[in-house]
Parts: structure tokens; sequence; C-alpha cells
């Protein structure tokens, strides 16, 4: 298969977001632009459009900052608000409208190749994957089997082992300072553990963020997933949301963001996309999804059964300079190496 077809089939994976709606008539904004892919750079003309009169001395504003009517986008990427306020005969009026601003560069095509094989629990619903200090570690979903252990991944032999309370649906995991920070899915909870013994530390909250999907960290700041197209910042300390970026290609937003890994200074991210394996490189200071990798065929190597689920699980082995993937309900766990499919 050629380069071109790959990345056809790829871009069927993701799921497109509308640019929003008209405000309602008589009087709605108007864009006047070169592109349907907005991006940083380019150059707009904004305006009202009405059908009774010419509207002036209309003050235009892109997520509450004011512009001119000629404007060259220079924003974040992702989904933008405009808005125009004016007044008509002393009455006042202020209409919105969304825009999306895409990445300047489609992403690059990336592929795997397998280094070992290990044996996974067939019965772990897997959520969260990471290594520390050459150990693995895995948080697990479904109620009443949701789970956290640290196993020995050459032998599989379970190091260690905590339930989670069957009300809870375990989600993704990180570590940092001996401290293991868990998600739940629904219930806008998580919880911080001792990494050595396990213990429960403290619990916290979610703030805007919908949902407990995915985690990692960069050493300083814990990085999460929400199954939107964002992925939120948060203060490890507080577990406070401190912002969040919009993952976005050159022609298209992304959501679904599942279980997530940090390697050099970028985000790895498994999707939960149409029952494709299918992952992503993405760039943590503007959401850009610069690399796209193509884990089809892993899936076809694990037995086959009625529950066996999607890839989810991506964690790197700073001592083996490798990845580890797997998936829910996997029987085996793959050591792979990631490069640009030439």
């Amino acid at each position: 298969m050629d380069m071109k077809s790959k990345f056809l089939i790829l871009s069927l994976f993701f799921f497109v977001l509308s640019c929003g709606s008209e405000s309602p008539s008589p009087y709605i904004i108007k864009i006047e632009k070169s592109s349907d892919f907005l991006k940083n750079g380019d150059k707009i003309n904004l305006s009202i459009n009405s059908n009774k009169k010419i509207i002036e001395n209309v003050v235009f504003t892109i997520n509450d900052v004011e512009v001119d009517s000629d404007y060259t986008i220079k924003t974040k990427l992702g989904e933008n608000e405009i808005k125009a306020s004016f007044n008509i005969d002393d009455k006042s009026y202020l209409l919105k409208k969304k825009i999306i601003v895409f990445s300047q560069k489609p992403p690059k095509l990336f592929t795997y190749k397998i280094i070992a094989e290990f044996d996974h629990d067939i019965s772990s619903y897997t959520q969260g994957l990471e290594f520390d200090n050459d150990f693995l570690y895995e948080s697990t979903g479904q109620y009443g089997y949701s789970k956290l252990k640290k196993t020995d991944f050459v032998s599989g032999k379970t190091l260690n082992n905590l339930f989670l309370d069957k009300t809870y649906f375990g989600e993704g995991l990180t570590i940092m300072k001996d401290r293991i920070f868990q998600l739940t899915w629904k219930k806008k909870i998580g919880f911080i553990y001792d990494k050595n013994s396990f213990e429960l530390i403290k619990s916290f909250n979610y703030d805007k963020s919908v949902e407990g999907w995915g985690l990692c960290n960069d050493g300083k700041f814990i990085y999460k997933s929400d199954g939107s197209e964002k992925i939120w910042k948060l203060d490890p300390e507080t577990m406070k949301e401190i912002s969040n970026i919009n993952v976005v290609t050159n022609n298209k937003i992304i959501n679904k963001i599942n279980e997530l890994e940090w390697f050099d200074n970028k985000i790895y991210a498994n999707t939960y996309q149409f029952n494709k394996e299918v992952g992503l490189i993405i760039n943590p200071n503007t959401g850009s999804v610069e690399g796209v990798i193509d884990f089809s065929g892993l899936k076809d190597k694990v037995k086959q059964h009625d529950k066996l689920d999607v890839q989810n699980g991506i964690a790197y082995n700073k001592k083996r300079q490798t990845f580890f993937v797997t998936g829910k309900y996997w029987d085996k766990l793959f050591e792979i190496k990631i490069f640009e499919d030439q």
C-alpha cells in the first residue's frame, strides 16, 4: 500500500466536528476566507450580513480579545469563538460564531516493528500503562473488575494488586515522585496512591474536564484526556486543571483521545476510534497531531475471542528504549520500535 492510500485510510478513523452554527437572522457574522480549513497566518474579513441595512461600528472579538475586521489569524488550534457587538436604533446586539483553526502541516505517518512478545493478563480491560524502574504498572477498567497492579513484565508475575470499589470504573494512570495517579471514568474522581505500598493517600475531583480517560506526565505537569478532543494540563500538587489543548490535524479535530504516554517532549496517545488500531503523536503545547502511528496487524496476533477489544495501552521503557503496547482483553504485551514510514 502506498503512502497516499495509507493516509486516506487513516483519515477515515477521525471524527470531524462541524465549524459551528450561524447566529439567528436577520443578523449574522459573515466570514470571508480563502480556505475551508483555516490556519494561523490566514487572512479573514469579518462583517455583519443583514437583509435590512449596512451595519457599521461593529466590535469584533476572538476569544474575547478585540480584533480588526480584517484579521490575520493568530490563535489557538481547534475551536475559537468570534463575537460581534453593535447597536441599532438604541438596541444592543451580540452575535457569536465558532470557527476551527487547524494545523499548518499534515501529520507524518509512522509504523512499528515487533521486538518481542510477552504474556499479558487476558482478563485485563487495559486503561493505563506505564513503566517505572523497569516495572510495569497497569490500570484496568469495568465495574467490579477495575484494579491497579504492578508486574514484572518479563515473567508476568504480579507484584502488587489493588481492586477498586465496584462503584468505580478504572481509567488511566501516571507516576510522579513515588505517587501513582489513577482516574475513574464517569464519577469525576481520581485517586493518588503511594507507589510502593499502594496505600491511598487522597482523592481528587475533576474540574471542567468531562470524564477520566488517560494520563501521562512530563515530570512537572500531568496531562489528562477526557474522551473529547481536549487534553488538560494539571498541577500535580492540587490536581487543578490549568489549561487545555485541542487535538487537531491539518483538516480535522480528533476526539476520543484515550491512553497517554510522554516521550521525547511529545504526547503519544491511543484513540478509541471505530475499533481501529491508530496512535497519535501530539505536540503538547499546541495540540497539533505531528504523527499518526498505524498499529494495524497487532490485534490479529493475539488470541481471538468474544470479549476482544481495541488496542489500548502504550508505555515507554527508558532502560530498553522501546515502547510496549497491548489492548483490552489482549493476551499479549508487545515490545516495539516506532519509526517513520518511508
